[in-house]
């Protein structure tokens, strides 16, 4: 370098780092880095590599769905996923739900000091892979970081946007009596994962997370089935929660058959061991629908002949009686009203 040339026409060097600094959520150099070396590579498309405060979308035809979520799973990896699909997931999941498909994703990232960059690099690349896979991009997104014990490891907040074609008009309210209430496969499967993989339990079987996107299952049920009224994934809560939801904003009653509710051996196993009842365990990766009677049979044929929801059973009936509560009709006959879940059965699930 000769000795008229700038100081700061010299571009600071590129260090690599084995852990997050508080330096990366600086705003300066180091940001730059972080952004410029594994966001932009991992998300890269046209609308992010403007690099601005914000992206600016042509707005499809159709209605816009918005949503926002943030994720504190811990631990978070996973068998069957880890917290950077799981944002991903999720967010795809909640457009989903009113027949929205997924269009724009933000992601802002608080980052724990001493986070190992080998573990964001595992996360980002996780989300990326789940963005592609859904046909969503990640368009602006944020980075902070925060002090060592301030936070635990990572942080993930997502915003997406979606497109709700004309015709479609889904929603909790408009659940009806004689609708058959279907899940689109096995319950608990998430929850008694991270259960099992932050407690070491050592349980027998393969538990796994369902964590999946469904954007292209309820573009299915939608085509087959137009008396599709009401969807929701039951995440925190399970499925039982989410009946409990649909059944207040739409002043119903939900009955539904423990004989009919499909649960994977090893996930029923746990759950005895540990003394937690399925209905009340999140799914990721499932959903649940209230369906036209008249349509039922052809909802079950089309979710169970897509691999997302190979284990779709109906569960039970919404009734005119009872509206706002649940009921279970046991496998001896009897009817036993379910409780809406107090406080957090298991905490820091996704």
């Amino acid at each position: 370098m000769s000795s008229d040339t700038p100081f700061d026409s010299c571009p600071a060097p590129y260090i690599e780092h084995e852990r997050v600094l508080l330096g990366h959520g600086s705003g300066g150099t180091m940001t730059t880095q972080l952004v410029e070396g594994l966001f932009l590579p991992a998300f890269s498309n046209d609308l992010l590599a403007r690099l601005d405060d914000q992206a600016v979308i042509d707005p499809p035809a159709g209605r816009l769905a918005f949503t926002t979520d943030s994720y504190v799973v811990t631990p978070v990896f996973f068998p069957g996923g880890d917290i950077g699909s799981l944002a991903i997931h999720g967010t795809v999941n909640d457009l989903a739900m009113c027949g929205a498909r997924p269009l724009y994703i933000s992601v802002a990232f608080i980052l724990e000091e001493g986070l190992l960059f080998a573990d964001l690099r595992r996360i980002v690349r996780s989300m990326a892979d789940a963005a592609r896979e859904a046909s969503v991009q990640v368009v602006t997104g944020d980075t902070k970081v925060v002090g060592k014990g301030s936070g635990d490891q990572i942080f993930i907040n997502t915003s997406g946007i979606g497109v709700v074609p004309q015709n479609v008009d889904i929603s909790a309210r408009r659940a009806r009596p004689g609708d058959a209430v279907i899940v689109s496969g096995t319950l608990g499967d998430h929850g008694m994962a991270i259960l099992a993989a932050r407690q070491s339990l050592g349980l027998e079987g393969e538990l796994r997370s369902d964590s999946a996107s469904l954007h292209d299952l309820v573009a299915a049920l939608i085509a087959a089935c137009p008396g599709v009224h009401a969807l929701r994934d039951p995440t925190r809560g399970g499925v039982a929660t989410t009946l409990f939801e649909i059944a207040a904003r739409a002043s119903v009653g939900v009955e539904i058959d423990e004989a009919a509710l499909p649960v994977r051996d090893d996930v029923r196993g746990a759950c005895e061991i540990l003394g937690l009842d399925p209905l009340y365990v999140a799914n990721e990766g499932k959903l649940v629908a209230f369906v036209a009677e008249d349509q039922a049979d052809a909802a079950l044929t089309t979710l169970r002949a897509h691999p997302l929801g190979r284990d779709a059973a109906r569960i039970g009936t919404a009734t005119a009686t009872h509206p706002g509560d649940v009921f279970l009709r046991t496998r001896i006959g009897a009817h036993r009203a379910l409780l809406r879940p107090h406080g957090e059965l298991l905490p820091r699930i996704c």
